[in-house]
């Protein structure tokens, strides 16, 4: 079977990550990239939202929990994020990217890249 994708690329938040005192005064930029593994023939078939991973629902929690979390580091972040991601039902698998653009001086961002299946939630 192949392994079909939704990717959600780029989506720009602002939130509190860091571990130092002026990191947690103000939200920063922070860049998540997610893509989920699921089998999407089902509504490639019907051609209806039913038989899909509803990836506005899920982006709209991300969201809501990326702003209000207030983690320190991006690894907690992104498990988070993964958490969320395979709570959502016909999710087998999901990649999470998530970066602090500007965070190091002379590069553009950094940031880690994690994979979790429903068996890593237990």
């Amino acid at each position: 079977m192949a392994e079909d994708r939704i990717e959600i690329k780029d989506l720009l938040l602002r939130g509190i990550v860091g571990i130092n005192d002026w990191e947690r005064e103000k939200p920063q930029d922070i860049l998540v990239n997610i893509t989920l593994f699921a089998d999407l023939s089902p509504a490639g078939r019907s051609d209806d939202i039913a038989d899909t991973v509803n990836y506005r629902t899920l982006t709209k929690q991300i969201i809501t929990h990326v702003e209000s979390a207030g983690r320190f580091t991006v690894e907690a972040l992104a498990a988070d994020v993964a958490r969320l991601c395979l709570e959502t039902p016909g999710v087998q698998r999901a990649r999470v990217r998530v970066e602090k653009p500007g965070a190091l001086r002379f590069a553009r961002s950094v940031g880690v890249e994690i994979e979790r299946t429903a068996a890593d939630l237990a």
